[in-house]
């Protein structure tokens, strides 16, 4: 089971919505649930926070590779000719989560990173405020 909270979750699908027709590629990160108001075990993780696509642009332009975001456990892409699955080009991480148009929650799948589709929980949660350099990785 994956663990997203839908204020992340929102925030990626108008992203994506917002790039459509260009695809879009976000690092997200996650926060253990024992720092969330969730109704999980406090060991489990819970997507809640993403770093802009644009960060380090330069930086990934140069190497070929996105080392501008440390930290990162997971990935959103957004695929908009409709593929809801991991594609060879894609940006791998732990958990891909992938959505296609219309961009809601009907049309998003996460992924590990051998193709494989996990369940998805949206939670109702807001991670506590801070810097996002204090969410673990």
């Amino acid at each position: 089971m994956v663990y997203i909270t839908r204020g992340l979750l929102t925030a990626l699908l108008e992203l994506a919505e917002d790039r459509d027709p260009a695809s879009v590629t976000v690092s997200v990160t996650v926060m253990p649930a024992a720092e969330l108001d969730a109704d999980l075990p406090a060991d489990r993780s819970v997507f809640t926070d993403m770093y802009l696509p644009d960060t380090g642009g330069s930086v990934t332009a140069v190497f070929g590779m996105d080392i501008s975001t440390p930290g990162a456990a997971g990935r959103f892409i957004s695929h908009p000719d409709g593929t809801l699955g991991l594609r060879k080009t894609d940006d791998l991480h732990e958990v891909v989560f992938v959505a296609t148009p219309p961009y809601d929650v009907e049309h998003v799948g996460a992924f590990a990173r051998s193709g494989e589709g996990l369940p998805i929980e949206t939670l109702d949660v807001e991670p506590p405020a801070g810097e996002l350099g204090d969410a673990p990785g």
